[in-house]
């Protein structure tokens, strides 16, 4: 059995997710986060600099070369290896959570 990894906060989750795709910079990923979950969640600043910080230490993003005009400016994240397992991990522990809901509301 693989180890056990604590499940992400609601902020690393959406940061991890809008860099599924590709590189973007912190303000992108803000905006994607508040677009995704119809205005329910909002990385502010702080938030997603500390929490890219800490992600960068783990090993799960690294600073990229962009594609953007804005990439000049602009501090660029990219998703690794790692940070796609852990996202994909928290997608599976998700969907469980989600199956084991429907089957106790459905009366199974």
């Amino acid at each position: 059995m693989g180890k056990k990894v604590e499940p992400l906060t609601e902020s690393y989750f959406y940061i991890l997710l809008c860099l599924a795709n590709g590189p973007n910079h912190g303000y992108g990923i803000m905006q994607r986060t508040k677009e995704l979950s119809a205005g329910e969640v909002k990385i502010g600043s702080g938030t997603m600099y500390g929490a890219t910080g800490n992600m960068t230490k783990k090993g799960w993003i690294v600073e990229s070369k962009g594609s953007t005009e804005d990439s000049d400016r602009r501090r660029m994240y990219e998703l690794t290896e790692e940070g796609r397992e852990i996202l994909d991990t928290e997608i599976r522990r998700l969907r469980r959570l989600l199956a084991d809901a429907e089957e106790v509301l459905e009366g199974k």
